[in-house]
């Protein structure tokens, strides 16, 4: 089953650099070659290429014979609500110890408790030059961790309401230190990391590791036609633009992704969306194919993006949260997302184009406006088609418990964003 190779792919994609490794091994056996930011570029028509940015951002670009008969790009990102285990980590209390963290974007606190906690991500070692310390990334891939609900007979009105201190409530517990822990038990942690690294500890300079959950992702439902997991906001769209510029027919024309990071915290990070990375690129691009500036900005303005995030679908116990008439459910395919006030990007030209692809390959889709009287989340498409003005429609796809620690989807849904992001990259 197809539905199979996404879920393989949501259990590699545990941490952004992880979701970039995964899908720069499926560019690679597809024939892409990597580009060094650092380097000077010389690309060719009829050539596919990608290149990471600072480790977690990936983007990728196939280039047509007549290069500029079209620019169509397609973006999501690649990080998503989490728990960042921060320097110093281990707390010694009473012979426990648990890691401090901080907490990583709009996560649903409580969803997060009494699970099975893991850490992936990377280390940094010290190496010759200063400049360019040894990258290690790490997955455990084990249940490591797990942050212990408070019990009822201690919290009499847990059931009535539950406020999360994050710097109090939320520390992972990791070990039993006995009760004549030293008082440099905080090395603990780093004996740990050096002994899974096989490395010795003296060489960890640095790290970036995220607490995941490690319940596998399953169908579920009365005839399987639910997907429930970890990471589908945003891994659903991660693992579409890459199927997308894998098998999309397009001959002519520039066929990109770009899969950034930092979409949960604001994007302003020089590997997020609302930074330079992508123009600078498509810059490049034009420039070693011989293109100018002036080339570059026309094909500009008459591109398309297509930003591609998850979306909320009709919660069967509060229906009132949904707007009065456009009510996207799961199953209802792909979600075209609109708002007046631009935090989703769109105008009535660009959600006439989604439709009429949708249509000529009929590809089921729906409509998703937040209710009047409530604020909604925000994505890509407005920072990024204000850095490169061009046309962008923001699309999603309706989930359930969005930025909790386990997101519910339609399975079906999956395949309909698939084959919209192929055909976006076939015309």
């Amino acid at each position: 089953m197809i539905i199979l190779d996404f879920l393989s792919f949501l259990q590699q994609a545990v941490t952004p650099f992880h979701a970039v490794q995964a899908g720069e091994e499926m560019l690679h056996e597809a024939g892409f070659t990597e580009l060094d930011l650092r380097a000077p570029w010389r690309l060719q028509p009829g050539r596919s290429y990608m290149t990471r940015v600072f480790d977690s951002t990936l983007v990728a670009f196939r280039i047509g014979e007549e290069p500029r008969a079209h620019l169509h790009v397609a973006t999501a990102h690649t990080d998503f609500p989490c728990l960042r285990v921060k320097p110093s980590a281990l707390v010694a209390t009473k012979g426990y110890g648990t890691l401090n963290i901080e907490v990583y974007g709009g996560m649903i606190r409580s969803s997060w408790l009494d699970r099975s906690l893991s850490l992936a991500g990377k280390v940094v070692l010290a190496g010759e030059n200063p400049y360019e310390p040894e990258v290690r990334l790490i997955d455990i891939g084990r249940p490591l961790l797990t942050i212990p609900h408070l019990a009822i007979h201690m919290n009499r009105k847990v059931n009535e309401s539950e406020t999360l201190n994050p710097q109090k409530d939320l520390l992972p517990l990791f070990a039993m230190l006995g009760d004549g822990a030293r008082k440099d038990a905080g090395d603990a942690f780093l004996d740990f990391l050096a002994k899974e690294c096989q490395i010795d500890r003296e060489r960890i300079l640095s790290y970036e590791l995220t607490v995941y959950p490690t319940d596998a992702p399953c169908l579920l439902g009365a005839k399987q036609e639910f997907l429930s997991a970890s990471r589908l906001d945003n891994m659903t769209f991660v693992y579409a633009c890459l199927e997308g510029i894998l098998h999309g027919k397009s001959a002519d024309g520039i066929q990109c992704i770009a899969l950034f990071d930092n979409e949960e915290v604001g994007s302003c990070t020089k590997q997020g969306a609302d930074s330079m990375a992508l123009p600078n690129i498509l810059m490049r691009l034009y420039s070693s194919l011989g293109y100018g500036q002036d080339a570059y900005f026309a094909d500009l303005a008459r591109g398309f993006l297509l930003s591609l995030d998850v979306a909320h679908a009709l919660h069967p116990n509060a229906p009132e949260k949904a707007d009065l008439t456009n009510i996207p459910c799961l199953g209802g395919g792909v979600t075209i997302k609109a708002a007046c006030s631009q935090a989703y990007a769109g105008d009535a030209e660009a959600i006439a184009v989604t439709k009429a692809l949708c249509q000529a390959h009929a590809i089921p889709y729906q409509m998703f406006l937040n209710r009047s009287d409530m604020r909604g989340g925000s994505t890509l498409g407005s920072m990024l088609s204000a850095n490169m003005p061009m046309r962008a429609m923001d699309v999603g796809a309706a989930i359930l418990a969005m930025h909790s620690a386990r997101e519910t989807m339609a399975r079906a849904d999956q395949g309909a964003l698939e084959r919209l992001v192929t055909v976006f990259f076939s015309r």
